[in-house]
């Protein structure tokens, strides 16, 4: 069997005042879930449910949200074009598989139909976004090919236009599988699809007319398009200058692997020297005031002298005096032709005796000083053009070579060295990983509202509202995602200043609980309770920050302990060590003991980055570590175990004297909802 119609031209066949417009993936993406969610957030409507996925691993990237709305509807078909495993079924869902050559495998559906509301997505992937993705590059990254994909089509909630998509679809459920015909029928019969032409007819008679949509709406769908055009743009630049830090990278990696300054010079100077094609590349140490330098590193093509084990004039070099004046390269194309070179007696005899025509010098620079020097040299003729991307990639080298230097100087032991730059690595990723779902995710949300509100002029005003609603509370989250990472940014970098003073803990307490308690929230959080001891000595501390911590730690265990479950706040004087010891104790699902360091790392997120149910950027943590070394205290944190709960421990250090005050009774703060 072949199906070659598509149902988005059926539909606008079937209903021709129907407009379709260009679509880019991630607004599509946010289209579904926007229409799924709305499923999710019923309690007693069991609506109608169709999706159409162009190829199998579409769909198992969104199984999960299927099988959730599985459990608000019984009449569920979900038709995608087998790649593995996929076929037809009935365990969650129907699942319908069609064939390859299917037009579905070019369109993407999704149709709900309930009793008080209809909407419907049905677009088909533009041949243009097609065939560039068949011809894109190696290079380019995945991800500016995926945005880069454009779709034509329809989305409505006009009740008339979904129950048609619907009926389209259920034909093409009936042709892949004639077992569902009785279920198939219950759902025609109960939302009227297939015998409602009346109805249909006054849908299309009352839309049919043109609607002089106002031009400040038209600009801005003009603008979010642009927007999204500009966004391609900019990921093909990105790509572009990934191309070019590959072949650093590929050099970076090769000197992160030892410590050993000989071995670390003689990688470069290999891994330069063969990509670049030049006759020579040395690399030595030198100072600025060295009068000479021995060649101990050195790459060479075949045929040419080598220079390795001689000793180079430095003192009477203009070039390199050169490159100390102005602490940046030097280089000459035609050594032949170049004063600097022609003029001197040393660069002569160089040039000379080992047959030198193009000539580059890159002082190896950290922090203004000096280490080393990197020289290019070409032997053959013509002289050698030197490109400004070449020069770039030279000095970038260069620099990596001087912090591999100074860490080679530094560090001593290579295993230290190597988990450092192992975390420093999982650091990156996790920041690409966090960055592109929290920042994402509300952006195409955001998008999606714009979008609505703009094409959409006859929405009821309670859905625009909501619209609104949505866009305001997705662009809160994104502050406090900025606001998180220049937090951790300063405390990182050094720039806070502390103003310890003398403070109640108790005071610090209950102001940290009313900001959690004024923060809106979706869910109710648990009982949260406070029992600081009354002869509590003050502690010093910067007020700030320390209300900072408090809440930060109370909403961590917030986020991983259920409604019904507790948290605690408690304190005790520690005479030993003249500090006070604070602990934030929940129920939640706890700890394993081999993690009970890494989740005050940055971006730390237990269940994986992409993964996890609780949201948040796991920058909570790092920050509270942060601070509470800017006091001079310790954090740490215990478990038993998972679903055991936590403990999370900080001290901070007393006001001397204050030991002896008394303080009021004992107050015990909980949730008064």
């Amino acid at each position: 069997m072949s199906i070659s119609t598509s149902v988005l031209s059926d539909l606008l066949q079937s209903l021709p005042y129907l407009r379709p417009q260009l679509y880019f993936k991630a607004s599509l993406t946010a289209l579904s879930h926007a229409m799924e969610d709305q499923v999710l957030a019923a309690t007693l409507d069991k609506p109608l449910i169709i999706a159409s996925f162009q190829r199998e691993r579409f769909y198992r990237q969104e199984a999960h949200r299927y099988q959730r709305l599985a459990q608000r509807s019984n009449q569920i078909y979900v038709l995608s074009a087998p790649e593995t495993d996929f076929a037809n079924s009935s365990e969650y869902y129907e699942k319908v598989a069609f064939e390859p050559d299917d037009a579905l495998s070019q369109e993407w559906h999704l149709v709900v139909i309930a009793d008080n509301y209809a909407t419907c997505l049905v677009c088909r992937e533009s041949l243009g976004s097609i065939a560039k993705n068949q011809q894109v590059p190696d290079w380019l990254p995945s991800l500016d090919m995926d945005t880069g994909r454009r779709f034509e089509g329809i989305w409505t909630s006009e009740r008339g236009v979904s129950i048609k998509a619907a009926q389209l679809l259920l034909d093409r459920i009936a042709v892949y599988r004639p077992n569902l015909a009785g279920k198939v029928e219950k759902a025609r019969q109960r939302f009227g699809i297939g015998d409602s032409k009346a109805y249909v007819s006054n849908v299309i008679s009352e839309y049919a007319c043109d609607i002089d949509t106002d031009p400040f709406v038209q600009r801005l769908v003009t603008y979010l398009q642009a927007s999204q055009y500009k966004l391609h743009k900019a990921y093909r630049s990105i790509a572009a200058q990934a191309r070019k830090e590959r072949l650093v990278n590929s050099i970076s990696t090769a000197i992160r692997r030892s410590l050993d300054p000989h071995q670390v010079l003689q990688i470069a100077a290999q891994e330069l020297g063969q990509h670049l094609g030049a006759s020579r590349c040395l690399i030595y140490r030198a100072q600025a005031s060295d009068a000479q330098a021995a060649i101990e590193h050195e790459f060479l093509m075949p045929g040419v002298v080598s220079i390795a084990g001689q000793t180079w004039e430095l003192n009477s070099n203009p070039l390199f005096q050169e490159v100390v004046d102005h602490g940046e390269g030097v280089c000459v194309s035609d050594t032949l032709n170049d004063s600097r070179v022609t003029n001197s007696v040393t660069l002569s005899s160089i040039i000379k005796k080992f047959a030198v025509r193009s000539w580059l010098i890159e002082p190896v620079l950290f922090q203004g000083r000096l280490l080393g020097i990197v020289e290019l040299h070409y032997c053959s003729l013509p002289p050698h053009q030197w490109q400004q991307g070449e020069l770039d990639l030279v000095e970038a080298i260069a620099t990596h070579i001087g912090s591999a230097l100074i860490q080679a100087e530094a560090y001593a032991n290579l295993e230290e060295l190597n988990k450092q730059l192992e975390a420093l690595d999982r650091t990156r990723s996790n920041l690409i990983a966090i960055t592109g779902h929290e920042l994402r995710t509300p952006l195409s949300t955001i998008q999606v509202c714009l979008e609505s509100l703009a094409t959409e002029p006859d929405m009821p005003l309670e859905l625009q509202q909501v619209m609104l609603n949505t866009a305001l509370a997705d662009s809160e989250r994104m502050r406090k995602l900025v606001q998180d990472f220049l937090t951790l940014s300063n405390l990182e970098s050094g720039r806070v200043e502390w103003h310890p003073e003398s403070l109640s803990l108790q005071e610090c307490v209950d102001l940290s609980l009313s900001r959690i308690r004024t923060r809106p929230t979706v869910e109710k959080p648990p009982q949260i309770t406070a029992d600081i001891p009354e002869n509590l000595p003050l502690v010093r501390a910067d007020g700030d920050w320390l209300v900072e911590v408090l809440a930060k730690l109370v909403d961590n265990s917030c986020k991983f302990t259920p409604t019904q479950g507790q948290i605690h706040i408690s304190a005790d004087y520690n005479s030993d060590r003249m500090v006070v010891e604070v602990t934030v104790t929940d129920t939640g699902r706890g700890i394993e003991p081999n993690r009970l360091e890494i989740v005050f790392d940055r971006f730390y997120q237990e269940e994986g980055a992409l993964r996890r149910t609780a949201g948040g950027t796991g920058l909570g943590l790092a920050i509270c570590r942060q601070i509470v070394n800017g006091w001079g205290g310790k954090i740490w944190a215990e478990s038993s175990g998972k679903d055991q709960g936590s403990q999370f421990h900080f001290t901070i250090p007393i006001v001397q004297g204050s030991q002896e005050e008394k303080k009021p009774k004992v107050k015990k703060v909980g949730n008064r909802k």
